[in-house]
């Protein structure tokens, strides 16, 4: 393990009608499940901070010039979904829209939205609630195999073109292989990022070369107390440290 798995990180051009839409659905179409509580614990002028009931910590950060997939349209192609699982795909889905989603796709198991940001999401039939992050990518064995060695998470299940880290309720990673996969190029706001995952690690000048070594590619954009890198998918995250 490099470090632990510290935020779910999702741009919007409109940070606190992004936050304010989680935690009313999780406030209302989710009372009673692991989803529900999302709270807010940090605001700021670019960045907004929600937790939830299963221990995930999401956060919201101002994207001005953020392009929304169009999901499935290959031309604007998402790079990440949140999977959150409810008891009734139907009520889920009305109250979603009433705050503001898009319903884009159903079948008898899960309902696929766009939240007010254009960022699809999945409602998951299922009788134990929970929230799960799904990465697209070009290769779901490889982009696992880093993330398990990144976060100390172990490979759980290896299907075709499908991959897990983690266990459920545990903060588990999916990976999903798409044929037409389109990396993003950020900054590059016509190839953006859309999501990305912050890495809390404790010495920066040791987890920097070993995850490197692992596969990621520095970029030159750092802060005060984070570096940014690619993924061997070619998705940024950031090792942070307090």
């Amino acid at each position: 393990m490099i470090g632990t798995l510290r935020t779910v990180v999702l741009d919007a051009p409109d940070i606190r009608r992004l936050a304010s839409f989680y935690s009313a659905l999780a406030g209302s179409a989710f009372a009673g499940s692991a989803f529900a509580g999302w709270t807010e614990r940090y605001s700021g002028d670019d960045w907004i901070a929600l937790e939830t009931g299963d221990e995930w910590r999401v956060a919201i950060q101002l994207s001005p010039d953020h392009v929304a997939p169009r999901w499935p349209d290959p031309a604007y192609p998402q790079q990440a979904h949140l999977d959150l699982r409810v008891p009734d795909l139907e009520a889920g889905s009305a109250q979603a829209v009433e705050l503001g989603a898009e319903l884009l796709r159903k079948n008898e198991k899960w309902y696929t939205l766009a939240d007010p940001a254009g960022h699809p999401f999945d409602l998951c039939l299922s009788s134990t609630a929970g929230t799960g992050l799904m990465l697209d990518c070009p290769d779901a064995k490889e982009l696992s195999a880093f993330y398990a060695e990144l976060l100390g998470k172990p490979v759980t299940y290896e299907g075709e073109g499908m991959a897990m880290i983690g266990e459920d309720g545990k903060q588990p990673v999916m990976f999903q292989q798409i044929t037409d996969y389109r990396a993003p190029r950020w900054p590059d706001p016509a190839h953006p990022q859309q999501f990305h995952l912050d890495v809390t690690v404790d010495d920066i000048e040791v987890a920097e070369p070993a995850a490197l070594k692992l596969g990621a590619t520095a970029l030159p954009f750092a802060g005060d107390n984070w570096r940014v890198y690619n993924d061997p998918a070619g998705k940024p995250f950031c090792l942070c440290w307090d």
